[in-house]
């Protein structure tokens, strides 16, 4: 099994891969993710064309965004098969990721992986290419486990709760929303999401929240989900980006609280002790290992 690098998502901005304006802005943007779409924010009849859109703006823009990714149709699609080869083609060795829309079994996800083995070998390309993959269908979360498992190109699962909620049939208003459902209406989809991510190596990250005008709401989305254990959120308008950067990172404190523990830890074991008192906190086996969590997370930012 061939293991795809680890990458920063604490925010994955949405940008349309049929907007010209909208992908050089996107370019200059300083975030970890950026994905340029080809599914729902493009028209059926533009989706031709805003492929070669999207094939010069890898090659011809600059991009601050750590990692580029492109969304494509879903493979019950007219669109998807065409969206690979000719995004691929054109820019894959400008490319990080392709996500997958839809995803309603392992096959899907299985698809995409030998169409990308294909390309790579007929291009010679550099790198090899990995799958984000959205769970939006309620087929998808029913076999969220074999998806989480089926793929070594794998690297993320995405919560996507709009096509969820309409597919679930729920009645909620703007999408992200919680539709005045006493607990946290998608408390159930993301804990078991990702727990099949965490079971598996992936990360786990949480879909959109419409209402960019609302950033108290945001911030609280963001702040569930990352309590639950996803590693960054969607961002569908640049003024959400600086919120999910900042609720994904670990806070600063916390990062040398965490430092002096493992030190202190690693320090008793060399002393034959199992347990010491780190400024009034227990620090033991378990709580080392979400330390370590918390430091990974850390190096991985470059805090």
């Amino acid at each position: 099994m061939i293991k795809q690098p680890r990458r920063a998502r604490r925010c994955q901005l949405s940008v349309p891969g049929s907007s010209e304006k909208m992908l050089t802005k996107a370019a200059g943007l300083t975030l970890d993710h950026v994905f340029l779409d080809l599914e729902d924010a493009v028209a059926p009849s533009a989706k031709p064309s805003a492929r070669g859109m999207i094939v010069d703006a890898l090659n011809d823009l600059e991009w601050k965004p750590k990692t580029l990714c492109v969304r494509i149709n879903d493979v019950d699609t007219e669109w998807c098969h065409d969206d690979i080869i000719e995004v691929v083609t054109g820019a894959g060795a400008r490319l990080d990721t392709i996500m997958l829309t839809k995803a309603k079994s392992a096959a899907d996800v299985q698809f995409v992986h030998l169409l990308l083995d294909q390309l790579e070998k007929k291009l010679n390309l550099p790198n090899r290419i990995g799958i984000e993959c959205l769970i939006e269908e309620v087929e998808g979360m029913m076999n969220v486990d074999a998806i989480a498992a089926c793929s070594d190109r794998l690297e993320c699962l995405i919560f996507g709760m709009g096509d969820y909620s309409a597919s679930q049939q729920m009645q909620l208003g703007h999408v992200g929303e919680t539709g005045g459902y006493p607990p946290d209406v998608w408390h159930y989809p993301r804990y078991k999401m990702t727990i099949a991510c965490r079971a598996n190596g992936i990360d786990p990250v949480d879909g959109p929240y419409a209402n960019f005008r609302n950033p108290e709401g945001y911030t609280k989305e963001a702040e569930r989900s990352y309590v639950l254990g996803m590693v960054g959120k969607w961002a569908i308008h640049p003024s959400q980006v600086e919120i999910a950067q900042r609720v994904f990172s670990p806070d600063p404190e916390a990062i040398a609280s965490a430092r002096k523990q493992k030190a202190a830890y690693t320090q008793a074991l060399e002393e034959g002790l199992g347990a010491i008192n780190v400024d009034g906190v227990m620090v033991d086996a378990a709580s080392i290992r979400i330390v370590q969590n918390l430091l990974d997370r850390a190096d991985l930012y470059g805090m």
